[in-house]
């Protein structure tokens, strides 16, 4: 099979041919069709995730059909599409795991980081932590569901009955959860970068009642706010403009440094929380109401060999919405 490789950190993916992979009793095997690009890959390229296995096939946002199934797979029949997110196998008998916090397993491995990813013609996946993909969606549209949609939605959920919510950095994740805030009624403010007029008229479009500067306070209060970009500085910006109970949560895997901050806008039992991967059931309610919104994603698509041009432009940040790997 070809496949995406890196074979360092802060180096380009090699194009590589590779043995395509048997599946252990506990895998399928995919015939993979799309995977999207996030920017926790480009956190592992840039070496700001540490220790990833390598050399390493990137990629947790995964589409694909199953064409191989192991000896002690269940639920799932050769032909299925499925998707396989960033969490990919737990140790299933720890505290987190015997009460529904999978997603905190001090021993969990994850897609595309320690277990090889999407960026290839194929992948082995534990059928435990693989989602049906609903058949409203095609491979393309729904790989940017996998991470950005399923953290995005465990982020959203931590916002509790909060009516307005500021979302800070309107890419991958915040098109596709806004949607789904929108269609619960929520209202919405949207923080990008100065001056990025192009993702304020996104977030516009797809409903939020306000798209500005991070740098410049929302018209009203929010009840809470969520910060997709990787950029610490943006905690204190939202605790200035959240009320007194309100909640900043923090949805990414890495971040620069937190600056420091007076008290007093911590003060008044404001709360900052950080979003740790994902659990299944996270994934089963999220595929149960996409297709209700119904959410639709944004999707810019790249050939396999395309993926360093993918990446960079993620960087740059060229992509309104999620940039999609398609294999076939």
């Amino acid at each position: 099979m070809k496949a995406m490789v890196l074979e360092r950190s802060r180096a380009a993916l090699e194009l590589r041919e590779l043995d395509i992979q048997k599946p252990n009793p506990e895998q399928v095997l995919l015939k993979v069709k799309a995977c999207a690009v996030c920017r926790t890959d480009l956190h592992i390229v840039d070496g700001e995730l540490a220790e990833p296995k390598l050399p390493l096939i990137l990629g947790h946002e995964i589409v694909g059909e199953i064409i191989e199934l192991g000896s002690n797979v269940g639920g799932f029949s050769t032909g299925d599409i499925i998707g396989v997110p960033w969490l990919g196998q737990t140790c299933n008998k720890c505290k987190f795991c015997e009460s529904g916090k999978e997603n905190l397993c001090d021993n969990a491995k994850f897609t595309g980081y320690q277990i090889d990813g999407g960026y290839a013609e194929y992948a082995v996946a534990n059928h435990n932590y693989c989602f049906t993909i609903p058949k409203d969606y095609s491979a393309i549209n729904a790989a940017p569901l996998l991470c950005a949609g399923l953290i995005g939605y465990r982020s959203y959920r931590m916002t509790g009955s909060s009516k307005k919510i500021g979302l800070y950095g309107f890419g991958a994740a915040a098109h596709i959860i806004a949607q789904v805030a929108v269609f619960e009624s929520k209202e919405l403010y949207a923080f990008t970068k100065s001056g990025d007029t192009q993702a304020q008229k996104f977030a516009l479009e797809l409903g939020c009642e306000w798209a500005g500067d991070s740098n410049n306070p929302p018209p009203d209060k929010l009840d809470s706010a969520i910060i997709f970009a990787p950029v610490g500085s943006l905690i204190p910006a939202a605790l200035r403009n959240v009320v007194k109970g309100g909640t900043v949560i923090c949805a990414g895997i890495h971040m620069s440094d937190i600056p420091s901050f007076p008290y007093d806008i911590l003060w008044g039992e404001r709360e900052i929380k950080s979003v740790a991967n994902l659990t299944r059931k996270d994934g089963e309610e999220f595929f149960a109401i996409a297709p209700r919104v119904p959410v639709k994603t944004e999707v810019i698509t790249y050939e396999l060999e395309q993926a360093n041009e993918a990446l960079n432009d993620l960087r740059t940040g060229k992509i309104n919405g999620a940039a999609v790997l398609v294999m076939e």
